[in-house]
């Protein structure tokens, strides 16, 4: 019997939401996604909107669906049947995508996370950033709009840096403050967002270390994981820390928490319905 199942990952910055079937072996397939950016817009009519669309793209109804599950910043979501905690989510989701992944590093809108987990997708241990941490995505949003760059144009710009200079401040604020010491200076647009994405994946890198991961690979996941600029950033510093880990990325990274939702929903839809039948 096919389970169709839904997940929706509500975040600071954008709302995912993707579509799964699941044959009777448990395999799963995906078949529609969504992504949209909150920018000041009610998030839980783009959750609404993420599954009409979903559905829609698959040509399905909503009564064909078993089971809507949220992760995030979802759990108020009205028409939701379940909600997941987002460090699992994550870590399942990465397992799908790069199932050689023994850890993920989730870079969101307003914090950084490193999660290690096994071969299943089971959480084993994590590390998060301070809430004022300067390595985030509103950060570097807030920093490319000074500059005047797109975000799309900030992993290319910072590839082509000759003489980066780190932001050194931990405090969203002051780092903010420092690169606008770095433009009156004359640092070049490329040297600054260089620096930044040093100092990001530094703590990046660190947060690994106080996890345990040593060896394998590592998922970037979360709204900058196609940062080419700071993927790169992150393989040198594990190069100049000796951290023997393969830092990579995948191009549905930003789903990676729904996906873990819509495989949990499965999963857990699978186990009610075995107690349903063990109770009749």
């Amino acid at each position: 019997m096919t389970i169709r199942t839904i997940g929706i990952d509500i975040g600071s910055g954008a709302v995912k939401s993707v579509l799964f079937s699941f044959d009777e072996q448990g395999q799963p397939k995906w078949l529609a996604k969504r992504c949209e950016r909150i920018r000041r817009r009610d998030p839980m009519t783009l959750a609404a909107e993420g599954r009409d669309g979903v559905l829609a793209d698959a040509g399905l109804k909503p009564e064909q669906v078993d089971y809507i599950a949220t992760t995030g910043e979802g759990e108020n979501v009205k028409f939701s049947t379940g909600h997941f905690y987002s460090m699992t989510t994550h870590a399942r989701g990465g397992v799908f995508l790069n199932p050689e992944a023994r850890a993920v590093v989730d870079i969101g809108a307003l914090n950084g996370r490193a999660i290690s987990i096994d071969e299943r997708g089971k959480v084993l241990a994590y590390k998060m950033t301070s809430q004022c941490a300067s390595g985030s995505g509103q950060f570097l949003e807030n920093i490319a709009r000074y500059l005047g760059v797109a975000v799309e144009e900030i992993g290319t710009l910072s590839k082509t840096a000759k003489d980066p200079e780190k932001v050194s401040s931990i405090c969203a604020v002051l780092a903010e403050t420092d690169v606008i010491n770095m433009v009156s200076r004359g640092i070049a647009t490329p040297d600054i967002l260089k620096g930044i994405h040093l100092s990001m994946a530094s703590r990046i890198v660190k947060l690994l270390k106080v996890t345990g991961v040593k060896n394998g690979v590592v998922l970037l996941t979360g709204g900058l994981a196609l940062d080419t600029g700071l993927l790169a950033a992150i393989q040198e510093d594990m190069v100049a820390e000796k951290v023997q880990v393969t830092a990579v990325s995948h191009e549905d990274s930003i789903h990676a928490g729904a996906i873990g939702a819509a495989i949990w929903g499965a999963y857990r839809h699978t186990k009610l319905k075995e107690l349903e039948a063990a109770a009749a």
